[in-house]
């Protein structure tokens, strides 16, 4: 399957499902419906990659592997991210998760010896202002301790997602299989906010609302199960750093979504805002050497 169409995918599906978590709100602990989520996506990737004959056993460093990234980035993250949406707006939430491609720049360069390259810097960059501009009506108005704890939990969800990547950048390197690590993964990760769920003395209450249980599959499926294997698979491809661009393209996404479902208003900063973030996404994602002849700037050789 080419890049574009794994990006896009990712994209577009990352992007609706914001709408979908707004339906798991209400009646139950945000973490119980983040194990229900991840722990159904789990069972799901597991049983396919058994029909599918894949690679279903890990030896050790495998399986220390799949722990961390599945506690990372499918427990941890997004515990914090349903919290996080509790006390602040969506729009402010999608600007912290957006910071995550700068720490994944840093996260490659620390784990992997990466260089941050100029390129990679600007485009993350403009994505990251892009998406200040495009939220600044919700940023201008943060106020009260709910509020900054909300953003104490959304910047800290981008840090641990980020982690987690660069342990999925790891897991990829020596060769575990990806559906069955993220099949593994998920079932970690769900069974994390469970026990928290559990621990913490919180109910284990299912909502058996149509709406609940429609946006819980939909999350499962195509939030979870679809779009981490489109993303993973992208990633082993072009890296944690250009890949975790996503992040910048999703508000957009959800922004015009927004528009269609919620009534978003429009303003000028929303549209300078995705001209930048749409700018940053063509520097990250257009190959160097081509965007250095469209610049006029040559090739340089060492």
């Amino acid at each position: 399957m080419p890049n574009a169409l794994l990006y896009a995918i990712a994209t577009l599906i990352w992007g609706s499902t914001w709408l979908a978590i707004t339906f798991q709100y209400g009646v139950i602990p945000a973490t119980a419906s983040v194990a229900y989520r991840f722990l159904l996506a789990g069972l799901l990737m597991l049983t396919w990659c058994w029909l599918r004959k894949h690679r279903l056993w890990l030896n050790v460093a495998e399986w220390l592997g799949v722990v961390t990234q599945g506690i990372l980035m499918f427990g941890i993250s997004y515990m914090l991210v349903y919290e996080a949406e509790q006390h602040i707006a969506s729009g402010l939430m999608a600007v912290l998760n957006s910071s995550m491609v700068i720490f994944n720049l840093i996260g490659m360069r620390l784990a992997f010896g990466k260089a941050i390259d100029a390129k990679s810097l600007l485009g993350a960059g403009l994505g990251v202002i892009g998406i200040g501009l495009v939220f600044w009506p919700e940023l201008s108005h943060v106020n009260g301790t709910n509020a900054w704890f909300g953003i104490g939990c959304g910047l800290g969800a981008a840090v641990v997602a980020s982690i987690g990547n660069m342990s999925a950048q790891y897991n990829r390197n020596i060769g575990t299989p990806l559906l069955p690590t993220i099949g593994y993964g998920m079932l970690f990760g769900g069974s994390l906010a469970l026990l928290f769920t559990v621990l913490s003395g919180q109910s284990l209450e299912f909502d058996t609302r149509p709406s609940y249980i429609a946006s819980l599959l939909y999350l499962a499926v195509f939030g979870s199960v679809l779009a981490f294997a489109a993303y993973l698979t992208l990633m082993g491809r072009i890296g944690a750093a250009k890949s975790g661009y996503i992040a910048v393209a999703v508000p957009i996404v959800a922004l015009l979504l927004s528009s269609w479902f919620e009534g978003f208003v429009w303003h000028i900063y929303t549209v300078l805002g995705i001209i930048c973030a749409v700018t940053g996404n063509i520097i990250m994602l257009v190959d160097g050497s081509i965007l250095r002849r469209r610049l006029g700037l040559g090739s340089q050789t060492s």
